[in-house]
């Protein structure tokens, strides 16, 4: 009996399902994702209640690394990602699915369609900025109310 290689080139890795998720690095209050195709095992009912997939998907060997994602800003105010376009189009085009996250900034790189989460984001920033905008304005008015009647 053959045993298939930790590399994934074994037959269980050339005929199982892949996904393309983050896995996370870094350490506490400073994450760090890598962009990865792992194989992504059948769930059941019962794991996918108690959210015990997740927990069991995120221990399976990476098979490619595709890019990274670093969420903090820099000094110049970016979140920094890198992709490998070419790698990202071989698995999908293998039948790779992909996860929301990695889908989204996809999305918003141009290789996939804009992620319907991505607008309703932006959505909601648009009316938080809004309602900021509108208490300052009373606030300020407020400030020069009070300023030319103590006058």
């Amino acid at each position: 009996m053959s045993l298939a290689t930790a590399s994934g080139t074994g037959r269980f890795w050339a005929r199982s399902a892949k996904t393309i998720r983050f896995v996370r690095q870094g350490c506490t209050n400073r994450p760090f994702f890598h962009i990865v195709v792992m194989e992504s095992t059948q769930t059941c009912s019962i794991n996918k209640i108690f959210n015990m997939q997740r927990r069991k998907d995120q221990y399976q060997p990476v098979i490619e690394q595709l890019g990274t994602y670093d969420p903090i800003p820099n000094e110049h105010n970016e979140q920094l990602v890198s992709f490998n376009y070419e790698r990202i189009r071989h698995w999908i085009g293998s039948g790779a699915h992909i996860s929301k996250p990695v889908a989204e900034l996809l999305g918003i790189a141009g290789l996939l369609p804009v992620h319907p989460r991505t607008y309703m984001t932006a959505w909601r920033n648009r009316q938080m900025a809004e309602k900021l905008a509108q208490i300052e304005a009373i606030k300020s008015a407020e400030n020069v109310d009070s300023t030319t009647s103590s006058s």
